[in-house]
């Protein structure tokens, strides 16, 4: 599962004093890819980071985890020596291939990282942004415009029809494979209003009893994914076909589609409604 590790504790603001560059662990992204040492998957030395001419001068505090100060930046550049043990990784691509506890702390420091990232100016009046001690915060000295890190809402829905559950395989997706249906909350809504109305876009059904089953941070680049279960009321499939390839009902007796090794919380969901002679 793609979480935050328990024994992790966040902090808002850089320690004083700062700890020394072998207490600390930092987290360098370029466009939301990681800066790993190959091929062990390790993040790099202080002495490596500084080698690069990184500008540790803005990074961001993330937290402590197992004794170590974490923090995070980014990197406008990926130029790195022809010669170099480092390389940039997607965060994807380290899926089942790093420690789940290192990947949910990473999926953590590319959202402060991005929102770094983005926050250099202010989006009212271009003014050099400053970040605010004391909260997750960039204040802009001319205007007053804070801009704190952005996370967008984003709802699950596996709907249940007796024995069978709705897949469908979304044309965006990028691992092409048959999921639940999701969207992002609008302006002014519920989650539960954003249930209805995706699943009424996308395969022109309605549904009742939603049933809450869980939220997982989401670093693509900065979503909350809220999954919910939801019974089949009335309809017949009716997909929307900029969103959707395909969607039908799987039971017991079809032929599911292969079990992902995702971390995701799809997988979890529809994992725990797969039939036991598909698991």
């Amino acid at each position: 599962m793609l979480q935050t590790p328990d024994a992790f504790v966040p902090l808002i603001d850089t320690p004083e004093p700062a700890p020394a560059a072998t207490e600390t662990l930092t987290f360098v992204f370029h466009r939301g890819r990681l800066l790993l040492r190959t091929p062990a998957l390790l993040l790099p030395t202080a002495a490596e980071a500084a080698a690069l001419g990184i500008d540790l001068s803005r990074a961001q505090p993330v937290g402590w985890w197992q004794g170590r100060y974490c923090q995070t930046v980014w990197t406008d550049t990926e130029l790195l020596p022809a010669d170099s043990p480092l390389a940039y990784h997607g965060m994807r691509s380290l899926f089942n291939a790093v420690d789940d506890t290192f990947l949910g702390l990473a999926s953590r420091a590319v959202q402060l990282a991005e929102w770094a990232r983005t926050h250099r100016h202010c989006g009212v009046c271009a003014t050099p942004m400053q970040r605010t001690r004391g909260e997750r915060c960039f204040t802009c000295a001319a205007c007053g415009m804070l801009a704190y890190p952005r996370i967008s809402p984003a709802m699950m829905v596996l709907i249940r029809k007796g024995e069978q559950v709705l897949l469908a395989m979304h044309k965006h997706s990028p691992s092409q494979r048959f999921s639940p249906l999701a969207g992002f909350l609008e302006a002014g809504e519920s989650i539960e209003e954003a249930v209805h109305r995706e699943v009424m876009e996308e395969v022109g059904l309605r549904v009742h009893n939603l049933q809450y089953f869980m939220s997982q941070s989401w670093p693509f680049p900065h979503s909350l994914m809220i999954a919910f279960t939801a019974d089949y009321l009335d309809g017949e499939i009716r997909l929307d076909e900029n969103e959707i390839a395909e969607a039908r009902w799987f039971g017991p007796g079809d032929a599911w589609p292969e079990a992902s090794s995702s971390v995701s919380i799809s997988a979890l969901l529809v994992g725990a409604h797969r039939p036991p002679a598909q698991s």
